[in-house]
């Protein structure tokens, strides 16, 4: 499990921190808990585990073999020391900002904390920086909103490794289908939160929109069985479902005063009468997914396959 491991390696750490002299295996195991049960091959291997861990994390390990032949480890204060804080003014204003990103409590009080601790190090904070401390508002306060029941779940398990099920309703389904999902990374676009991710039953990358994930989210045991990509673009996958990487064009007619998302993103928009206008747009996979969420005030006027797909998701929708 995730919160053993990262004990297990912060108990190993404090041991070869807090010793003046090298410090064997035997009195590691003897020392750490984690490390009392199994065969002692079982333990050699998590140690070289967690040993390669924390030198992965930065941390300065030596290894110093005694006069007897016997192998010992130390980690040297002064090797491990982290170097005094240095922020110049714009710096420490971007990180006041960052802080007041968050509305939910939990983040907000880390975000806080941290804020302190920073001001009691000398970062120099402005006038606006004191307000956000002291629980204020600044004029410039960027939010992040994240009302979705599964935006915590979601988010420690991805940063955890940990895989995840849960029940997952698409745009033109009457009910919701059960899913099993590595989540990789959560990113907000165009005011909606989505996870991308390794979808185990269909054995592909994935992307889900978080308001259609019905019911709770389960969390699995054992770790990932797909390898992680070294950068998870969310934005860009979820833009390819929207037709954003589309080659083609369509043309729709739009209802006045309605579909601010879609006019930001015609090629022309003429006026057809007091109600109505029509629309050129960007063609591409998952258009007509986006097109169904604005129901009666889109209609659909070629190519003939989207407007036969969208009619197809709504029929679905009416139906459920």
């Amino acid at each position: 499990m995730a919160i053993a491991k990262a004990e297990r390696l912060m108990n190993l750490a404090l041991c070869l921190m807090n010793t003046r002299r090298p410090v064997s295996k035997r009195e590691l195991r003897t020392s750490i808990e984690a490390y009392h049960e199994g065969a002692d091959d079982a333990f050699n291997r998590m140690f070289e585990r967690d040993k390669d861990d924390l030198r992965e994390l930065g941390l300065v390990i030596d290894t110093i073999e005694s006069l007897d032949g016997e192998i010992g480890y130390l980690a040297r204060r002064d090797r491990n020391r982290l170097p005094e804080i240095a922020l110049d003014a714009e710096e420490a204003a971007a990180l006041t900002l960052a802080a007041k990103v968050w509305q939910q409590a939990r983040f907000a009080e880390a975000a806080s904390g941290a804020l302190q601790k920073l001001r009691a190090a000398g970062v120099p904070f402005d006038d606006a920086a004191e307000q956000t401390l002291s629980g204020g508002h600044s004029a410039l306060e960027p939010r992040i909103p994240a009302p979705e029941p599964a935006f915590e779940p979601l988010m420690t398990a991805a940063r955890e490794r940990r895989a995840v099920a849960f029940d997952y309703r698409k745009s033109n389904a009457a009910r919701p289908e059960p899913r099993q999902v590595e989540p990789w990374a959560l990113e907000c676009w165009r005011g909606h939160w989505y996870v991308a991710g390794w979808d185990r039953d269909r054995g592909a990358v994935r992307v889900f929109r978080l308001s259609r994930i019905t019911g709770r989210v389960k969390v699995r045991g054992g770790g990932f069985t797909a390898p992680v990509p070294d950068h998870v673009d969310v934005r860009a996958a979820v833009a390819s479902w929207a037709g954003e990487g589309a080659t083609g064009t369509a043309r729709i007619r739009l209802r006045r005063d309605s579909g601010y998302p879609l006019r930001a993103r015609s090629v022309e928009i003429l006026p057809v009468d007091a109600e109505w206008d029509e629309l050129e747009i960007p063609y591409g996979h998952g258009l007509e997914a986006w097109l169904v969420e604005f129901g009666p005030d889109v209609v659909v006027l070629e190519p003939a396959e989207l407007r036969a797909d969208v009619i197809d998701r709504l029929r679905a929708v009416a139906k459920g």
